[in-house]
């Protein structure tokens, strides 16, 4: 094999192994969205499946009109607008609002976060009355 040969094999296996990757993720993102949508209660959970309908599904749970998705997908106020999705969708799970920041500040590991979002069970917590 020449030089070439080799760094195309290796570009190859790189491109490969990003869309493995990719698709892991993909999987793992729209199972936690469907979870959540069941134990929601949401219309459609099949949605989480389907780019454009998994948006639909997702402001579905945090309650958020479905015009939301033209300003998450065509402006520039995206990022603030899906923050507020998230943190209406978290509220909706019985996690605090602010947990949006872990999403955002830890993004390499928001799939943790997601993960415990999605599959965790969790209950309001009732203070215990003092005796």
């Amino acid at each position: 094999m020449n030089e070439v040969d080799v760094a195309a094999t290796g570009l190859a296996a790189g491109v490969g192994i990003y869309w493995l990757i990719s698709i892991i993720f993909y999987v793992y993102f729209a199972f936690g969205l469907q979870t959540i949508a069941k134990k929601t209660n949401a219309e459609n959970v099949w949605f989480a499946w389907i780019p454009i309908l998994n948006l639909i599904l997702f402001l579905n749970i945090a309650e958020k009109p479905l015009w939301w998705i033209a300003l998450i997908l065509l402006t520039p106020a995206s990022p603030v607008m899906a923050i507020i999705a998230l943190a209406a969708l978290l509220k909706k799970r019985n996690y605090p609002a602010w947990w949006w920041l872990l999403f955002v500040l830890l993004a390499p590991i928001s799939f943790i976060f997601w993960g415990l979002v999605a599959w965790k069970d969790r209950d309001e917590e009732v203070p215990v009355a003092a005796e």
